[in-house]
């Protein structure tokens, strides 16, 4: 059974007439006889009286024929559906956020797509990189920003800016009176950073295990609120400017940079291509990207941006 025999048990109940309905099909008589006897094949029932003055529905007819319509309605209205979102993107699209991005992103991607797409409704979600790598592969959001993110199937991945970290540092430290930090005094300084399930975490100890050292981590902190306030009491944290961007701006902590090496990670957008709603996702991915490149641009959030994009 397939759509066109339905489309021509109805157009054929319509004429009245099998020569009629094959005129307003473009089609053979034959081949529409044919498709009206492979249905009643399948079903095992007669769904045509036919006699001199043409066709009729039998009673089964009739009630196959109502079932016929609805989906054929149902089928007109999906193609409706998608040319109208191929025109407007539309629907909801779930959106994950790093913690040390969030708060600096979400409120302005918010404006903008509601701006741009007033038929897109997104859903906020903030956790740290590994958590939303894995709900991203499985399909439970549409999309995310990650950090040094990896290859993986069905997902689409684009590298938006290489963003250097930074040794951040209360406003009363004595080491925001310095131009650079090297890497490797991390080993002698209070350091907080996130338990060894971040990629943050990881990527500073992969780094510092090739210099030749290991960072004096005295506190793991998996909450970025809970990072600031131990900053401003004292100890210090290495992560992205932009992360601290609202307590820089208050001068309530200052950020150093870190030399030899500089440690840089990768920002990229990740699309699942899991999603039932993959034109709505790809165009909020780029609404992120042209974003970013601006705050970029615009000296906020200090990072080099992929030109290849």
């Amino acid at each position: 059974m397939d759509f066109r025999q339905l489309r021509s048990l109805v157009y054929v109940a319509d004429c009245g007439s099998l020569s009629r309905a094959a005129e307003i099909l473009r089609t053979s008589q034959p081949s529409l006889s044919q498709h009206i006897k492979h249905l009643e094949a399948e079903l095992g029932v007669q769904l045509l009286h036919r006699h001199s003055r043409g066709v009729t529905l039998t009673e089964l007819g009739h009630t196959f024929c109502a079932q016929a319509r609805t989906i054929m309605k149902d089928i007109d209205r999906a193609k409706d559906a998608i040319l109208t979102q191929a025109r407007s993107p539309a629907g909801k699209v779930s959106v994950g956020l790093p913690t040390s991005v969030c708060r600096g992103v979400a409120s302005h991607l918010i404006r903008i797509v509601a701006d741009k797409y007033p038929n897109i409704s997104l859903h906020i979600l903030e956790a740290m990189t590994g958590t939303l790598d894995e709900w991203v592969q499985l399909g439970r959001i549409d999309l995310a920003l990650l950090y040094d993110h990896k290859a993986f199937a069905n997902i689409e991945q684009f590298e938006i800016v290489l963003e250097d970290l930074m040794l951040i540092a209360g406003n009363k430290s004595p080491v925001l009176g310095r131009a650079s930090i090297k890497f490797e005094e991390l080993h002698a300084l209070p350091i907080v950073l996130p338990s060894n399930q971040h990629v943050l975490r990881n990527y500073v100890e992969r780094l510092a295990a090739r210099v030749g050292f290991a960072p004096n981590v005295v506190i793991d902190c998996d909450s970025l609120p809970g990072i600031i306030q131990l900053v401003r009491s004292g100890y210090m944290t290495v992560m992205p400017h932009f992360a601290m961007l609202e307590e820089i701006n208050r001068d309530e902590v200052g950020a150093v940079a870190i030399t030899d090496p500089t440690p840089s990670w990768r920002l990229s957008g990740i699309v699942s291509k899991r999603t039932i709603n993959l034109r709505s996702a790809q165009v909020v991915a780029m609404t992120l990207v042209e974003m970013i490149q601006a705050m970029v641009a615009d000296g906020i959030w200090k990072a080099r941006v992929n030109t290849n994009l």
